[in-house]
């Protein structure tokens, strides 16, 4: 009964269930990482997660409701995509290496999430995984392979699996939640999180699985490592208590920084109102230089 309750509460979490749309108000804010200054660039009573950044460096993709929607940093005005059929896509998303395809992860009514991929401008979407529930995380940098979280079998686990579709591939094997896997700029690297020894931290592996090293230790919860574009720094957000195996809406987070060259963490950010669909999904500038994240308020 406790495994089951978890696989429940994770299918929850990962399909991004939220609030109405008329009891949070959701802020898309860009920091700059040495600075530590932040901007609003979007604001809205809806819920809104994460965002990815083109690689252009033009424009912000997030999901809302179940739909893909861009957003010029110019306009800043919402443009929904065309999905096709794809309408309940959660807020596991991203642009591939060369900025011409994006993977999505949608739940069919009735079945669990699926991983597909379609142009980057809308169209319609082409199956990656055939088994159920797998949620994407990272492109592999040459765009041939996606990363994700999938449950086989009652475990949570991190696979790859071409991009065009095939054979999957398991990475992990332990018995807690391994999730979040992103691939580091040069390919040498799956960052991912990992609840193992009673914690959720930021581990890292080769991309066949092997040399499974843990990178944070301490009282947070960590999720969600994302590495730089120029392969120094990765960012991840950490819970200020501890959740368990889960990444739950609407709990007090910051954000983190880890120096890849010596291993220290530093703050982002400052304590906010965040969690599931601050930073979900890579969501970097290209340049290395700024980050998109999402914090959130409840509306009384």
């Amino acid at each position: 009964m406790k495994l089951n309750f978890l696989i429940f509460a994770l299918l929850l979490a990962h399909a991004g269930f939220s609030q109405s749309v008329d009891t949070v108000e959701s802020t898309i804010k860009i920091i700059d990482i040495n600075s530590g200054t932040a901007k609003t660039v979007y604001q809205e009573q809806r819920h809104i997660e994460a965002p990815n950044w083109s690689r252009d460096g033009k424009y912000l993709i997030v999901n809302s409701h179940g739909h893909l929607y861009k957003m010029p940093l110019d306009s800043r005005k919402m443009e929904m995509i065309n999905t096709g059929f794809a309408d309940n896509c959660n807020n596991d998303h991203g642009i591939s290496p060369d900025g011409k395809q994006l993977a999505i992860s949608h739940s069919e009514k009735g079945k669990g999430s699926a991983i597909y991929t379609l142009p980057i401008a809308g169209g319609t979407p082409k199956p990656v995984t055939s088994a159920t529930p797998s949620y994407w995380h990272g492109w592999s940098p040459d765009g041939k392979t996606l990363a994700y979280c999938a449950e086989r079998n009652g475990n949570f686990d991190v696979y790859t699996i071409p991009a065009a579709g095939g054979q999957e591939k398991r990475l992990t094997t332990s018995e807690g939640l391994d999730d979040g896997p992103e691939y580091s700029p040069d390919g040498k690297y799956i960052y991912f999180n990992a609840f193992r020894n009673g914690s959720m931290q930021i581990w890292r592996m080769k991309p066949d699985g092997s040399e499974q090293e843990q990178l944070t230790n301490d009282a947070y919860a960590n999720w969600f490592a994302h590495p730089s574009p120029d392969g120094k720094w990765i960012v991840f957000i950490s819970y200020l208590q501890d959740q368990g195996q889960t990444h739950p809406f609407g709990k007090d987070v910051k954000l983190r920084l880890m120096s890849l060259e010596d291993k220290k963490i530093k703050d982002l950010t400052p304590v906010f109102f965040g969690g599931q669909g601050t930073i979900n999904v890579p969501s970097w500038s290209p340049d290395s230089k700024q980050l998109a994240f999402v914090s959130y308020r409840i509306i009384k």
